[in-house]
């Protein structure tokens, strides 16, 4: 019986994902993959404008229970996640496309460019992992812990103290600390602890050395849930990873937002992408 290989195995499918497709349909591609408890909203709101206003064609999906996706019943599934958002992809008419990842969306690019490769073209991997160290699981069991007994209110200071650096965080207006700190249940994505629970078990280091396509790595030196070791990681065992850093907490597009963006655009415009 011929036995196919692992990274080309079908995975369980999800149902269709909510997705945002923008920008110029005969562009260059770009598919985004968001973080854990994030959403296309939170993590590229202000980054697809300028792929937008740059020619691109942006295709956008949120993760089930993120955004207008509904949960799905059971654990999320890495092979399957990475699928779905290729499956979006190719619906919306891209043939190939980059593809940048944000956080677990590094992990979620980089199993789709194992999978998929005939279509993928780049990658820019930010604040992101291959699988979680010791500090971010101790970050994840809190967040489920809290998520498990329905306390908003520490979910949302533990998401906070994780994602700002102190600077920042220290930074805030009365105002603006009231707003990250808001215990509205709505607030947080309805499939957060799905999604956080696959960040403690994914795995993608076998994946790094079959990539074959111009990579940027961009590391968040500031970074209290994912330290910067991650995405050094990531940049050393990526076949001619480039490699870039940015003093910020885990949230660069809340705390340098136009830096962030400058180092993908050179990136993409660099090689054609």
């Amino acid at each position: 019986m011929t036995q196919i290989p692992a990274a080309h195995a079908p995975a369980p499918a999800f149902p269709p994902l909510s997705t945002l497709v923008t920008g110029d349909p005969a562009g260059p591609g770009i598919l985004l993959a968001h973080g854990a408890t994030g959403s296309i909203q939170s993590n590229y709101g202000e980054l697809i404008p300028a792929l937008v206003a740059s020619g691109h064609r942006v295709v956008a999906p949120d993760y089930p229970g993120s955004g207008e996706t509904p949960r799905v019943n059971g654990p999320l599934e890495l092979d399957a996640l990475a699928d779905a958002l290729v499956a979006e992809a190719t619906a919306a008419g891209l043939e190939t496309f980059t593809l940048i990842g944000f956080s677990m969306g590094t992990a979620v690019s980089v199993r789709a460019a194992a999978r998929h490769p005939e279509r993928v073209r780049g990658i820019v991997l930010t604040a992101g992992l291959t699988k979680a160290d010791a500090r971010a699981t101790v970050w994840l069991d809190l967040w489920l812990s809290l998520l498990e007994r329905g306390d908003h209110a520490g979910f949302a200071r533990a998401r906070a103290l994780s994602g700002l650096s102190p600077e920042r965080f220290n930074a805030l207006s009365p105002a603006e600390l009231a707003a990250v700190l808001d215990p509205d249940p709505s607030l947080p994505p309805s499939g957060s602890a799905e999604q956080a629970a696959l960040v403690q078990a994914l795995d993608t280091t076998a994946d790094l050395p079959g990539i074959s396509v111009p990579t940027l790595v961009i590391a968040t030196t500031l970074d209290a849930l994912l330290h910067p070791d991650n995405s050094r990681y990531l940049a050393d065992h990526i076949p001619g990873a480039a490699y870039a850093e940015i003093a910020t907490g885990h949230l660069p597009m809340v705390e340098c937002p136009q830096e962030w963006q400058d180092l993908i655009q050179t990136f993409l415009t660099k090689h054609g992408l």
